[in-house]
């Protein structure tokens, strides 16, 4: 049986971040360190039901606009409604804009940001591996994403905010989710708006973020 794996998805059909070798480089570390080995791809083509099977986790790392084919469709929903893990990082928003799943499954879409700038996020949660070693109120500069609804209404468990109060350009108001998961079938979802910057995928707290994440969505098939 071949080795479980965490599947990092790059391609980009769209605006394509700098800081995507540097994503790639530490969910590499990331996922060796909780004990999985880590491929890196742009070919929507491995997205099969017997390449997904092997999968602890698929992650989407800034991919922009449509990146996978009807094929990689329909074996990907399979796999997350069967129990896969899934983490959407960054622009990963901005992806798949005519697959209505892919838009319920993160509970809102993309709808542009200010300009780069610090800003505070705020940990609703201490109990998720990924918001565990966050600060309460967590100093942070990034793109502050703005998304076209609130997704708490759509179900997920949201798990940190951005505090507007703190920045330029936020559209949500006194309630505006940054980072929170859900569960899909037997499968689990988990989205970050950070992590914008290639300078960020060095940092300490945000690498303790992701491997939290990382943790979580794999915990669907290898508890």
């Amino acid at each position: 049986m071949p080795t479980p794996d965490v599947l990092v998805y790059t391609r980009t059909a769209g605006y394509r971040h700098d800081s995507i070798p540097a994503g790639s480089a530490a969910l590499a570390e990331l996922a060796r360190a909780a004990g999985f080995a880590a491929h890196t791809t742009e070919d929507p083509s491995v997205f099969t039901p017997v390449r997904l099977e092997r999968c602890a986790a698929v992650v989407f790392l800034s991919t922009t606009g449509s990146v996978l084919t009807p094929e990689a469709r329909t074996a990907f929903e399979t796999y997350l409604r069967g129990g896969g893990g899934f983490l959407a990082i960054h622009a990963a928003a901005n992806a798949e804009p005519d697959w209505p799943f892919y838009g319920d499954l993160l509970g809102t879409r993309f709808d542009g940001h200010p300009e780069i700038q610090p800003g505070v996020v705020c940990a609703e949660t201490h109990d998720h591996p990924a918001t565990a070693a966050l600060p309460a109120r967590w100093a942070w500069t990034d793109e502050w994403y703005n998304f076209t609804s609130n997704p708490r209404g759509a179900g997920v468990r949201v798990l940190a905010t951005a505090d507007e109060s703190t920045y330029r350009g936020g559209t949500l108001g006194g309630d505006h989710p940054l980072v929170w998961c859900r569960e899909v079938g037997r499968g689990r979802v988990f989205f970050t708006a950070l992590g914008h910057a290639a300078e960020a995928y060095e940092d300490d707290t945000f690498r303790a973020h992701l491997s939290g994440a990382l943790t979580w969505a794999t915990a669907a098939r290898h508890p």
